[in-house]
C-alpha cells in the first residue's frame, strides 16, 4: 500500500511545489518590470489575445466556452480567497484582469457588429444610447483595470536621522467660511498639539466669512485663546482656491498643510508625511479622509458601518494605484505641499471647483512627484444630510467634468502616458450618471412602449454577455473585497445619477458654468423626513419599472417569439426596481438619537467613588458619554468620577452620571455613561483625548469582506429596516448598595431604618420597626418633607432634607424610597457625595 500511494505522493508534491515556485516566480519578474515594462506586457498581452476576442462560436460551442470561463473565475476567486499570500492574490488579480479584458472585447465585438437595432428611428436611438452607455462602462472598467494593476503601500520615511534644527519649517491652513465655531475650534485645538519641533511649526485660520462680522469676532478670540493667527482678506474671490493663495504668499514656511476646518489631526501627522519632502522631487504628500459620522448611506439604510462607505474605494484601492504611477492627487485637505512647487505651477488652481485634483495635474505636468500614504490621520464630518451629500458629489462632478473639458488629459503631452490615463480615469468617473438611467430605462421601453435597444436580445446575447460580467465582478472582487461590497456601487451611482449625469453634461457644454458651494456639517437631523426632490427622477423611474414588471404577462401571451427577450427585460427590471429602492431610501433622512457620534475606540478608563477604583476598557465613546467595559460587576452610585487616557499621554478627569449596567458575558459588564458638568477646560482635553491622541484609527483596517450572498441578503433587509422606528434606550436607575443605620424624623416623630441602596436622587431603605405613623398623611406621607440622619463610616451622622417618594408595606416589612430635592441640590450637593461615596458596603457581593 505505501509503495503504491509513493508515486501519487511524489506527484501531489511536485504539484505543491510548483504552485509554490510559480508565484515566486512572478513575483520576481513583477518585481523587477517598471511602469513601462508592465505597460509592454498588457499591450503583448492583449494583442496576443485578439483571435480570443474577435472569433466566432456557434451558439451551443459558445454556451459552453461562457460556462467554463464563469467556472474558471469562480474556481480563481475561491483559490484568492483559500490562499493568504499577497503575492498570489496580486497575480490572481492580473490573470482575471487579462481574462476579463478578453471576454469584454469578445463581448464588445459581438456587441457591435451582431445586436445594434436600426430597425426604426426610434429602435435606433435607444440602441445607440444603450451602446453608449456600454462603451462608457467598458472604458470606465479598462482604465480602473490600469489604475489598479499594481497596488503601492508606502511605509513612513523618518525624520530620526535629521537634526531637528534642520526640519522644514510647516505652515498649517485650516480654510473656513461659515462652519460653527465650535467645529473649528476642535480642529484648531487638535492642530496646536501636533507633535513637531519647537519654532517650525505655525497655525492660520483663514477665515472668508466677512459676510458674518459677529462670527469673526468670535474667531478671532478663539485664536486669541488658542495661540494660533487669524488671516482674512477683503474678498471672496475663488472661495477655497483663492483663500488658500491669499495666505500662501503671506506665510514664510517650507511646507504647507491643509486642513478643512472640519478635518480634525492627529498628533503624529506631520511627524508621518515630513519624511517624504526629504526627496527634492516630493511636491505633496496626501493622506486619506475620514469621517467619524455615518454618511446619508449609512444613517438612512441603517448598515451599522456593516457595508464600506462611498469613499473607502478611493482612498484604499485607487489612489494607492495612482501612486504607483506617480498619479495621486491632491483632495483639498489631509496634505501636506511644498511651497516653491506649487507657487511654481501658479498656486492652487482657482479654474475650476475642484482646485485640488486640477492643482495636482499641474504639478505633475512639471514633472515633479506627490506621495499618497495610506494612514488615516484626520477624523472628519461627513455632510448629515442627503440633500448636502448631493450638494457635494454634485461640486465634485461638476469639477472633474471641468478639468476634462479645460485639460483633455488623454492629450496632455506634458504628462506621462501611464498618468494621462489615470487622470481621464478620475475626470470621466462622474458621468456615470447618464449611462446608469440608460441601463433603467431600456427594460422600460421595451416591456412599456416596445422599443427594442438589442436585437436578437435572447440566449445568445447572454452566453456573451454573462461572462463579461461576472468574470469583471470576479477581477475587481480580489482588490475590492474589503472597501466596495456586491450591488452597493450601484445604489450609489443610482442615488446620484441624475445630478451627476446633468451637472457633467452642463460643465462639458460650458466649463465655467457653477460656482463652488461649502458643504453643510454638524447638522442635527432631529425627526425623520423624506427628501422628494432630490430622487423625484428615480421615483419616476421606478413607477414605470413597477408598470413595466406588470406587463410581462402581456407580452408573454401576445408575442410568444419574443419570450426570452420579454423574460430577460423582465429580471433586469426587478434588479433595477430592487436598485432603485434603496437609492430612494437613502432620501428618507433617519433621526439622530445620540447628542453627538459615537467612536469605536479602546481607551483605558478609571472610575472612582470615594475608596472605590475600578479599571476598564472603553466599548465606545464621544463627546457625551461612553460606555466601559469592566471584568467585575461594580458597587457604584449613579454619579462617579472617570478618568480616561488616550493612545500616549493625553488624559480627562471628568465626572458622569451611570445610565445603566448590564453584563456582557459571565466575567464583564457595561457600564453606560454620560458626562455632567464639563468645564471648557476639560472639554478641551476630551477633546484631544478622542481626536488627537490617536496612534491608529480603528477605520485603518477593515475586519469584514464582500460575501455576495450576504450582500445582497443586507441589502434586502435595509429595504425593511429603513421603516423601523427607532428610540432611545431610556436610563435604568443605578444605586450603590449599602448597609448603614439611618433616622427619618418629623414633626417630632422617628423612625429607624436601614439603608440598603443610595444614588445622587435618592436612597432606599427598610425600616426596622413598624410604625402606625408611617401612612399618616401630614406626617409621613408619600411627597411630605422629612427630615433624614444616615450613619457614615466611623459613626459620624450626615443630616440632609428628602421626601418621602413611595412606600411598600408586606406582612413582612416596609421598604420606603426617599428623593433628594432638587431645589436644594446646591445646599446639599456635598453631602450627598458624601454620603454615594462613604457609607459602609454590604460585607457579601452585590445582587444583580
Amino acid at each position: 500500500m505505501t509503495q503504491a500511494s509513493n508515486p501519487a505522493q511524489r506527484s501531489r508534491a511536485w504539484f505543491v511545489r510548483l504552485l509554490d515556485a510559480l508565484p515566486r516566480w512572478l513575483e520576481s519578474v513583477l518585481g523587477r518590470t517598471g511602469q513601462g515594462g508592465l505597460t509592454v506586457m498588457i499591450l503583448v498581452a492583449l494583442v496576443l489575445s485578439l483571435p480570443l476576442v474577435v472569433t466566432p462560436l456557434p451558439l451551443g460551442q459558445q454556451f459552453w466556452l461562457a460556462v467554463v470561463l464563469i467556472g474558471l473565475g469562480w474556481a480563481l476567486v475561491q483559490f484568492e480567497q483559500r490562499s493568504q499570500d499577497s503575492r498570489l492574490s496580486e497575480q490572481l488579480h492580473l490573470l482575471l484582469v487579462w481574462l476579463s479584458m478578453v471576454v469584454t472585447l469578445r463581448y464588445l465585438w459581438y456587441r457591435t457588429f451582431s445586436t445594434l437595432n436600426f430597425d426604426g428611428w426610434l429602435n435606433s436611438i435607444f440602441s445607440l444610447l444603450l451602446y453608449a452607455a456600454e462603451l462608457y462602462a467598458i472604458a470606465t472598467l479598462l482604465l480602473a483595470y490600469f489604475q489598479t494593476l499594481k497596488i503601492r503601500n508606502r511605509q513612513s520615511v523618518s525624520m530620526a536621522h535629521v537634526p531637528l534644527q534642520q526640519w522644514p519649517a510647516v505652515d498649517i491652513y485650516i480654510p473656513t467660511y461659515n462652519e460653527d465655531i465650535e467645529i473649528v475650534r476642535k480642529t484648531v485645538l487638535a492642530t496646536m498639539a501636533i507633535e513637531y519641533p519647537a519654532g517650525k511649526k505655525e497655525v492660520y485660520v483663514l477665515d472668508d466669512g466677512r459676510k458674518y462680522p459677529q462670527r469673526r469676532e468670535e474667531l478671532r478670540q478663539m485664536c486669541v485663546d488658542l495661540g494660533c493667527y487669524l488671516m482674512t482678506r477683503d474678498n471672496n474671490d475663488h472661495a477655497k482656491a483663492g483663500n488658500i493663495n491669499h495666505a500662501l504668499i503671506r506665510t514664510s514656511g517650507e511646507l504647507v498643510l491643509i486642513l478643512d476646518c472640519d478635518h480634525i489631526p492627529s498628533r503624529n501627522i506631520l511627524q508621518e508625511t515630513v519624511g517624504f519632502f526629504q526627496k527634492s522631487t516630493v511636491s505633496l504628500v496626501q493622506t486619506p479622509h475620514w469621517f467619524y459620522n455615518p454618511d446619508p448611506f449609512e444613517r438612512n439604510l441603517l448598515t451599522q458601518g456593516k457595508i464600506p462607505v462611498g469613499n473607502e474605494l478611493f482612498y484604499k484601492i485607487l489612489q494607492k494605484g495612482n501612486d504607483f504611477w506617480n498619479a495621486a492627487f491632491f483632495c483639498g485637505s489631509a496634505a501636506v505641499v511644498r511651497k516653491s512647487h506649487l507657487l511654481e505651477v501658479g498656486g492652487i488652481a482657482v479654474e475650476t471647483v475642484t482646485e485640488d485634483c486640477h492643482t495636482s495635474l499641474r504639478l505633475h505636468g512639471k514633472g515633479y512627484e506627490t506621495v499618497y500614504y495610506d494612514k488615516i490621520m484626520v477624523a472628519g464630518l461627513a455632510p448629515e444630510k442627503f440633500s448636502s451629500y448631493v450638494g457635494q458629489q454634485v461640486r465634485w462632478a461638476r469639477g472633474m467634468a471641468q478639468i476634462l473639458r479645460l485639460e483633455w488629459p488623454i492629450f496632455n503631452r506634458t504628462l506621462t502616458i501611464p498618468q494621462r490615463i489615470c487622470y481621464t480615469s478620475a475626470t470621466t468617473h462622474f458621468f456615470f450618471g447618464f449611462p446608469r438611467l440608460m441601463y433603467a430605462i431600456a427594460p422600460i421601453a421595451f416591456l412599456v412602449f416596445g422599443i427594442n435597444s438589442v436585437r436578437g436580445l435572447g440566449l445568445e446575447t447572454l452566453t456573451y454577455a454573462l461572462p463579461s460580467i461576472l468574470i469583471a465582478l470576479n477581477a475587481n472582487f480580489i482588490v475590492h473585497k474589503g472597501v466596495r461590497f456586491s450591488f452597493w456601487n450601484e445604489i450609489f451611482e443610482y442615488a446620484m445619477a441624475f445630478q451627476d449625469g446633468l451637472v457633467t453634461f452642463m460643465a462639458l457644454i460650458n466649463p465655467k458654468m457653477g460656482s463652488f458651494n461649502v458643504t453643510d456639517k454638524g447638522v442635527q437631523v432631529s425627526k425623520r423626513s423624506f427628501d422628494w426632490s432630490s430622487v423625484q427622477v428615480l421615483l419616476i423611474i421606478g413607477s414605470f419599472s413597477l408598470l413595466s414588471l406588470v406587463l410581462v404577462p402581456y407580452w408573454i401571451i401576445t408575442d410568444l417569439q419574443d419570450a426570452d427577450a420579454v423574460l430577460i427585460n423582465a429580471v433586469w427590471c426587478v434588479v433595477n426596481v430592487a436598485l432603485l429602492s434603496a437609492a430612494v431610501l437613502v432620501a428618507l433622512e433617519q433621526p439622530q438619537l445620540r447628542q453627538s457620534h459615537r467612536l469605536d475606540r479602546h481607551l483605558s478608563a478609571t472610575l472612582f467613588s470615594g475608596q472605590n477604583t475600578l479599571q476598564g476598557t472603553t466599548v465606545d465613546i464621544s463627546e457625551t458619554g461612553a460606555r466601559v467595559r469592566l471584568l467585575d460587576w461594580p458597587n457604584l452610585p449613579d454619579v462617579v468620577d472617570v478618568e480616561l487616557h488616550g493612545d500616549t499621554n493625553s488624559r480627562v478627569f471628568l465626572s458622569a452620571r451611570v445610565l445603566r449596567v448590564a453584563p456582557e458575558s459571565d466575567n464583564a459588564v457595561v457600564i453606560t455613561l454620560a458626562f455632567e458638568h464639563l468645564t471648557p477646560a476639560q472639554y478641551d482635553d476630551l477633546i484631544l483625548v478622542l481626536y488627537s491622541d490617536v496612534q491608529q484609527w480603528y477605520s485603518q483596517v477593515r475586519t469584514n469582506s464582500d460575501r455576495p450572498m450576504e450582500s445582497i441578503r443586507f441589502l434586502i433587509t435595509s429595504l425593511l429596516r429603513v421603516f423601523y422606528n427607532p428610540k432611545a434606550s431610556a436610563p435604568v436607575p443605578v444605586f450603590k448598595q449599602v448597609a448603614a443605620t439611618a433616622q427619618i424624623y418629623s414633626h417630632g416623630h422617628y423612625l429607624d431604618a436601614f439603608t440598603y441602596a443610595i444614588n445622587s436622587r435618592g436612597l432606599q431603605a427598610v425600616l426596622q420597626h413598624d410604625h402606625p405613623l408611617i401612612l399618616h398623611p401630614e406626617i409621613f406621607g408619600p411627597g411630605e418633607p422629612v427630615g433624614l440622619s444616615v450613619e457614615v463610616n466611623g459613626g459620624e451622622a450626615v443630616r440632609i432634607v428628602a421626601q418621602l417618594d413611595k412606600i411598600d408595606r408586606s406582612d413582612q416589612e416596609t421598604r420606603i424610597e426617599l428623593g433628594f430635592p432638587k431645589v436644594l441640590d446646591v445646599q446639599q450637593s456635598d453631602r450627598i457625595r458624601v454620603l454615594m461615596h462613604d457609607l459602609p458596603q454590604p460585607q457579601v457581593a452585590p445582587v444583580h
